[in-house]
């Protein structure tokens, strides 16, 4: 006879219903670099945040009256949609377009692959999550792909080393308030609210946060009425913002945060991928080996059984 257990099943994380939510979010934010990178410049870089979610958040908030849900939350709900708006949608959004000022996109994506680490020891800390063995050779093979990008990057990077510090020390600071946000996602009170209300009103607190910050550094409004600023702005705003998260933080709560983050290693892959077509970017040999080995953890990765729980 024999015994069905639940090793027996193969991992959510192998699903059909995970795999295309995770193959879309992966591949819209491959693309959101190359748009942040256009959007600096004219525009000091926390409005054009502001804008970004501003978008989003009504968006989010027009889906959810379509779908009549109730646009209302509790003091719990208030509570955890400003952290969420503080970690995700203000801090997080800050420092990656401020570190896009000191160093090239592909760099920034190569390094926000990392936030795979502490979304996996968070998830063990905060939330009971086990790291099982195959996750975490996965993970080891995806960082050896990730460290060769790195240095294939920093090579190459014309920022020089001292700008370089400073975008890569922003990028850290992004990985490790978006991991939090990641975090929060998992928790039992991200599930006790509908995604799309929680989402639209994290998004509008955080729109009024990162105003706050660009009024303070940078003074009132500033906007470019250039098209591709304009269609870059609803681009991230909808598609890259309430659209991804959407998907994205659905897939969290199913597989949990270690193996959501593994969307990051793909990320800068598919973002060099697009600046080889639109940047004139070049692979090397260390570039190309790389992008393999990321893509061989992210396989490891995702049909390990654990920790979805």
């Amino acid at each position: 006879m024999t015994v069905i257990g639940s090793d027996a099943r193969p991992p959510q994380s192998s699903r059909l219903s995970v795999l295309i939510p995770f193959t879309i979010v992966t591949l819209i934010w491959g693309s959101t670099w190359l748009v942040i990178k256009d959007q600096l410049g004219v525009v000091p870089p926390s409005w054009s945040v502001t804008y970004r979610f501003l978008v989003g958040g009504v968006t989010m908030l027009i889906y959810a009256a379509i779908r009549r849900e109730r646009i209302a939350l509790d003091a719990r709900g208030w509570a955890f949609a400003t952290g969420l708006a503080l970690f995700q949608f203000c801090l997080n959004f800050n420092f990656v377009y401020r570190a896009e000022t000191y160093i090239t996109s592909g760099l920034v994506a190569v390094i926000f692959a990392l936030m795979l680490v502490p979304n996996a020891l968070f998830g063990r800390i905060f939330l009971g999550q086990r790291l099982g063995r195959q996750l975490l050779v996965g993970s080891a093979v995806a960082m050896a792909g990730v460290a060769l990008l790195f240095v294939h990057e920093a090579r190459h990077s014309p920022s020089g080393p001292g700008m370089a510090l400073m975008g890569i020390g922003f990028t850290l600071a992004a990985i490790m308030s978006a991991s939090t946000a990641n975090i929060m996602q998992a928790t039992g009170t991200a599930k006790h609210y509908p995604m799309a209300v929680m989402l639209g009103i994290a998004m509008l607190i955080g729109a009024g946060m990162d105003a706050a910050i660009a009024w303070t550094l940078t003074g009132p409004p500033v906007i470019e009425l250039r098209p591709a600023y304009l269609l870059g702005v609803l681009y991230l705003g909808v598609i890259a913002s309430a659209i991804a998260f959407t998907l994205y933080f659905g897939v969290l709560r199913i597989i949990g945060p270690a193996k959501a983050a593994y969307s990051g290693v793909i990320v800068p892959v598919i973002a060099m991928l697009l600046s080889t077509i639109f940047e004139g970017y070049r692979w090397s040999l260390l570039a190309g080996a790389g992008a393999a080995l990321a893509m061989i953890g992210l396989v490891i990765a995702l049909k390990a059984r654990r920790p979805n729980r």
